[in-house]
């Protein structure tokens, strides 16, 4: 969350739940702010959203209930994204809501009138928030106010993910700021690549991957292939692909229907198990001339991206847990990414004493998560309270990460004019990849990069 303030005119950039905060966090921040936000949401006059992303987006709802009356500004795949994102965080929190209020133990936390956390929300949420996105176009100029005006660039990243460009006229001068959003990579699967931004006089910029370069030099499909083969055809045996529902999921399946028309694909079955990831790719379908050029070219030359023989949707979380009934080799696709949440748990917790099985790691994962524990070669891992040692292999690819590197965040800023840009604001981002990324930059003649603090305030 960033806020612009110019004169008496608000405008909020990104809305998003904060990851970095337990439960236990964030209701002391909560209590400590008397709000989920740490400004007044009434004063708010605007928001711009860079893409759908749970860490972007999520907190947009509680905005809402908590006064805000404006509108949501983003592009029309992000609209349409956010609200799958959205909703499903809501039944979520449904969920949630009923376990507390059903059986003996929700009748002793009745009377203990134990309070639900403030960031909670619910579907009739969702709703109100939803009616007020304004959907944009990229590349045109929109008025924001008598003195700014805004302009959405493709950052790659996500269908619909924008750089946003900020132009504030006042005392007879021109100001410009860029927010980066989420820096996506070049030639990615489905997605256009990263645009270039005019010259800014202040950049907010991503650093989630400002002290790394992917390690993968192959394409996707050699990549993906190189894994089955070994998994499903030498061995034989199950292959478990951890991905998120928005974005991941996508990619990983396009690269598959590419590998099948290729007659590359051995003739093993291919399950998606996340509705949500099955909701997203109807839009990915359904806005397929926003992507790339090869992703274009494939939709008109076989009428569909995603689609392939032997690629099963599963709907049902019975079917979901009867794929472990499933004894043929195969390919098992399921959120979340990070194996925190999500039907992927229980296809982990089924195949991990498996020596036949894979377990890939295709993105980032949080410390402290399954996913992040597999990577690190953990021997042993905790699933439902019991030390269990990992027998299935684990393997990681990285072409699928849809966040830019080092190489690319830093050819990002170099489109900048050095002369021109007053202060670069490095952002979302672990504190040592800031760090080593304001170093880069500070050797490419940008001196003034700043790290602020949660609540810190500039003057620009």
């Amino acid at each position: 969350m960033y806020l612009l303030e110019i004169d008496d005119f608000r405008i909020l950039i990104d809305c998003g739940l904060d990851f970095d905060l337990d439960e236990k966090g964030r209701k002391l921040l909560y209590e400590e702010q008397k709000s989920v936000f740490p400004f007044e949401p009434s004063m708010v006059n605007i928001v711009l959203l860079t893409h759908a992303h749970i860490d972007h987006s999520g907190q947009i709802p509680n905005l809402y209930k908590e006064g805000f009356e404006g509108r949501v500004v983003c592009t029309e795949p992000t609209a349409a994204l956010t609200e799958l994102l959205l909703y499903d965080v809501a039944r979520v929190n449904r969920r949630r809501v009923e376990n507390q209020q059903t059986g003996a133990a929700g009748k002793k936390r009745r009377r203990k009138r134990k309070e639900f956390p403030k960031d909670l929300y619910l579907e009739k949420d969702v709703a109100e928030a939803v009616n007020n996105f304004v959907p944009v176009a990229f590349g045109k100029s929109y008025r924001l106010s008598d003195h700014v005006q805004a302009t959405y660039y493709p950052a790659g990243h996500l269908l619909g993910a924008a750089h946003i460009f900020l132009e504030i006229f006042e005392g007879g001068k021109r100001k410009t700021i860029c927010f980066s959003g989420d820096l996506g990579r070049k030639n990615y699967p489905l997605l256009v690549d990263p645009a270039p931004v005019p010259a800014a006089d202040y950049l907010i910029c991503e650093t989630t991957y400002g002290n790394r370069r992917h390690e993968d030099t192959t394409t996707p499909e050699d990549a993906l292939m190189a894994v089955i083969r070994r998994t499903c055809v030498e061995r034989p045996g199950r292959l478990i692909i951890p991905a998120f529902s928005v974005g991941r999921t996508q990619a990983l399946l396009h690269v598959l229907n590419r590998l099948y028309v290729r007659h590359k694909l051995p003739p093993i079955k291919v399950f998606s198990d996340s509705p949500l990831a099955h909701a997203s790719t109807r839009v990915y379908q359904k806005y397929y001339r926003m992507l790339n050029r090869e992703a274009r070219d494939f939709q008109e030359d076989e009428n569909t991206l995603f689609d392939f023989e032997n690629l099963n949707y599963i709907a049902s979380t019975a079917d979901s847990h009867n794929l472990n009934n499933y004894k043929e080799p195969s390919i098992i696709i399921s959120a979340s990414g990070m194996i925190q949440g999500g039907r992927v748990e229980h296809h982990v917790a089924a195949n991990i004493q498996n020596p036949y099985a894979t377990i890939l790691l295709v993105g980032y994962a949080s410390e402290g998560t399954l996913g992040w524990r597999l990577l690190n070669g953990q021997e042993h891992v905790n699933l439902k309270g019991e030390a269990v040692k990992v027998l299935a292999n684990v393997e990681k690819i990285d072409v699928f990460s849809g966040h830019g590197d080092l190489s690319d965040l830093e050819n990002f800023v170099k489109q900048q004019d050095p002369k021109q840009l007053k202060t670069v604001f490095l952002v979302h981002g672990e504190a040592e990849s800031m760090l080593f990324f304001k170093s880069v930059l500070n050797g490419h003649d940008f001196p003034n990069v700043e790290m602020p603090e949660r609540g810190a305030s500039y003057e620009l």
